[in-house]
């Protein structure tokens, strides 16, 4: 009788990003339950937005641990990421249409499909990291050239980031065109064709933002708030008033007074604002230190991974979660200007929760493919 060769046990997935994940999916429930338990004094339940979001993190686990098992070629496949554009571009213009697309302070940006509302937007920009990791390996060399290389690469993008921007989203729209051009510089685009995008971005980015004066009053009034806290900088005021009430330790769990009615969408937007409040300076480090560990892990991954589809999808979905991250965070203590864009992992909505750690059980994936395990 021959011998049946033993089969091969599966590499492990990397624990450092999977624990990373795990830290701030609790941080994160933790921080919600804060900013969100005072509506039991209305005779609401204190839980209902933490019992949505465990009910989300449930999906994405289950997700997670499909995508994680799924080899990452998978995505590779054109059938596969092209169905991934053309649904999530359906979605778009289906948002875009009035009586489908729900509308919340003047942005119809929402789905509602019985008891879930998603914005399509989320979907889209994982859709955009598989488009452009696919077409770049695709590319090869050719993505030396401007021209014919890389601004064709930037269409699929480019048409994302018109839809989104009729929401209005830019702060959306703005995250995809940042993580596109990120992944065409780790391709090995020319610095040069780099820096001309960059510069063509932010001219479009100007331009957008002073072509309306809603925009223009919200894009100065990050510059001093307290200024205009009668109108655009009140939100910004407020969440400035939460960070220096917290101080160096915050007043702790559940403590802060923001929430109550002060600060508008704290368990939305500005949630990085309760973090401040209740848990001061050093817990506003930790969470920031936190994401700045789930970059480097994600992106040790993409580096160690040979095959360049692999390394691309992983720097792609991690680079898009954490620049999400950063400009939350910039925007909430008034670096950079108010837009609407939630802290992943913190923020309440439990479909964005669940595509976000369905694309975590991706990279874990591609991690499967070298030994990069710290834990």
């Amino acid at each position: 009788m021959l011998a049946t060769a033993p089969r091969r046990k599966p590499r492990p997935v990397d624990k450092t990003l999977l624990t990373l994940t795990g830290m701030l999916l609790m941080l994160g429930l933790l921080t919600l339950f804060s900013a969100t338990y005072y509506k039991a004094q209305d005779g609401g339940d204190p839980l209902s937005e933490v019992k949505k979001q465990l009910f989300g993190a449930g999906v994405g686990f289950a997700a997670m641990a499909v995508t994680a098992r799924v080899p990452f070629r998978f995505w590779q496949r054109r059938r596969v990421v092209m169905t991934g554009v053309g649904v999530s571009l359906a979605l778009l213009l289906l948002v875009a249409i009035p009586g489908i697309g729900t509308s919340i302070n003047g942005s119809r940006r929402w789905l509602t499909l019985g008891p879930l509302s998603f914005q399509p937007g989320e979907l889209a920009k994982y859709a955009a990291v598989l488009f452009m990791a696919m077409t770049l390996t695709a590319r090869g060399k050719k993505i030396k050239r401007l021209w014919t290389g890389i601004l064709p690469v930037l269409i699929v993008p480019g048409i994302m980031f018109l839809l989104i921007l009729e929401q209005p989203n830019l702060s959306t729209a703005g995250t995809i065109i940042i993580v596109s051009v990120l992944m065409v510089m780790l391709a090995g685009a020319k610095w040069r064709h780099m820096l001309a995008l960059g510069g063509g971005g932010l001219a479009v980015g100007a331009y957008y933002a002073w072509s309306a004066e809603y925009r223009r009053e919200r894009l100065l009034s990050f510059t001093d708030p307290f200024a205009k806290m009668s109108d655009e900088g009140y939100q910004l005021s407020q969440s400035l008033i939460a960070f220096g009430s917290g101080g160096l330790f915050g007043m702790g769990l559940g403590q802060g007074r923001q929430k109550y009615a002060y600060l508008p969408y704290p368990e939305s937007d500005f949630i990085f604002a309760i973090v401040g409040e209740d848990f001061g300076l050093a817990g506003c480090l930790a969470v920031i230190l936190l994401f700045v560990a789930f970059l480097l892990a994600g992106m040790r991954i993409a580096m160690h991974c040979e095959d360049k589809f692999g390394c691309l999808l992983a720097a792609g979905i991690v680079g898009m979660i954490c620049v999400q991250a950063f400009i939350n965070m910039g925007v909430v203590v008034g670096i950079l200007p108010t837009t609407g864009l939630p802290l992943p992992f913190f923020s309440a909505g439990g479909t964005s929760l669940s595509i976000t750690m369905a694309a975590v059980g991706i990279v874990l994936n591609v991690s499967r493919s070298a030994a990069t395990n710290l834990l």
